[in-house]
């Protein structure tokens, strides 16, 4: 990931509209902002969330509060709490999906 092309600034993600998306089971409540190829998120997941689909995009991922699972379709596991990171290849060669038991807020780079 090159950072350039970029203005500097200050996003206020509490005025931003949030696009809510079922999973599986539960919700992920999103907010977003795309800096020219780089989109940014801020997603809260609701207790017992299951992603209803298989992601291969690449992400680096820092969780605010709760916790998540990321599972892979081969069976992998990575628990990702809070104040710990996640970061996977954009290469669609380890399709994931967040699990949320309790619920959590993570911030999302991809």
């Amino acid at each position: 990931m090159k950072l350039s092309k970029i203005p500097e600034g200050v996003i206020d993600w509490t005025e931003m509209t949030a696009m809510t998306r079922p999973g599986e089971s539960g919700e992920a409540t999103a907010r977003a902002w795309q800096l020219g190829d780089i989109r940014l998120r801020r997603v809260k997941y609701s207790p017992e969330y299951v992603a209803d689909h298989w992601c291969g995009k690449g992400h680096v991922l820092i969780v605010l509060n709760g916790a998540v699972v990321l599972e892979h379709q081969d069976g992998r596991q990575f628990t990702v709490g809070e104040g710990a990171t996640y970061h996977v290849a954009d290469d669609g060669k380890s399709p994931h999906r967040v699990i949320s038991e309790h619920g959590a807020t993570v911030f999302i780079v991809d």
